[in-house]
This record gives C-alpha cells, sequence and structure tokens, in this order.
C-alpha cells in the first residue's frame, strides 16, 4: 500500500492509499488544503485538529450545497426527457391538402382540348 505525503495548512502528513489512487487523495488533500488556507487566512493558527476539523466542515458544507443542486438537475432533467418522450410518442399531425373536385379537372380538361382544337384549326389556315 503506497504511502503519499500531504501538505494542508502547513503542516505534512503521510497518508496510506490503494495503489492507483494517489493522484485522487493529492486532489482531496488539496481542496482541503485550499480550505485550511482560507480558514488560516481568517482566524489565523490554530491547533492541527482543529483546523482539520473545520476544513472538513467547509468542504461537507460545500459538498451538501452541490448535492442539492445536484438533485434539483436531476428532477428538471427527468421532466425534460419527460417531456422528450411525450413528445416523440406523439402521432404526426395529420396534413390535409385540399383536393380538387373532379368536375373541375374535367372542365379544365375540355378547355384544354378546345384550346388545342383551335390552335390546330389557326396552324391549317395560316398554313
Amino acid at each position: 500500500m503506497p504511502q503519499v505525503e500531504i501538505a494542508i495548512g502547513g503542516r505534512t502528513f503521510e497518508v496510506a492509499c490503494q495503489e492507483g489512487e494517489e493522484h485522487f487523495l493529492y486532489s482531496a488533500a488539496q481542496m482541503l488544503d485550499s480550505e485550511a488556507a482560507h480558514l488560516s487566512g481568517q482566524i489565523g493558527r490554530m491547533p492541527e485538529a482543529r483546523m482539520l476539523l473545520m476544513s472538513g466542515l467547509m468542504l461537507a458544507d460545500k459538498t451538501a450545497g452541490l448535492e442539492e443542486k445536484l438533485k434539483e438537475a436531476e428532477t428538471r432533467m427527468a421532466g425534460l426527457q419527460a417531456q422528450i418522450d411525450q413528445l416523440q410518442s406523439r402521432q404526426p399531425e395529420k396534413v390535409e391538402v385540399p383536393v380538387v373536385p373532379s368536375e373541375i379537372t374535367d372542365t379544365l380538361a375540355e378547355i384544354a382540348a378546345r384550346a388545342e382544337a383551335l390552335a390546330d384549326q389557326v396552324e391549317q389556315k395560316a398554313g
């Protein structure tokens, strides 16, 4: 089990971790050190146990706030997904296209035939 040396609040600690998880430990220690530095800037020097306790509580408070925001986001996402699913399950809206009555198409065909006959007559007289 690897031993990792971390620094928190200007103090060095040796901590054991699982193989391959060193980078997670360094990341967590950096977060805790950041909170400890913030506390030291506000309060000044304090006993190690109190510094670690207060830093941990500050991180826990931030984590609780993030978890609450995450739950709100998950709830909103579930609602939006339900709307998407509902919209996707709908049948496509039918679009009706007006149909030209057959009497009109018959009349237009008759007019076209008369126009062609007149055109043929004009060509014969002209030719």
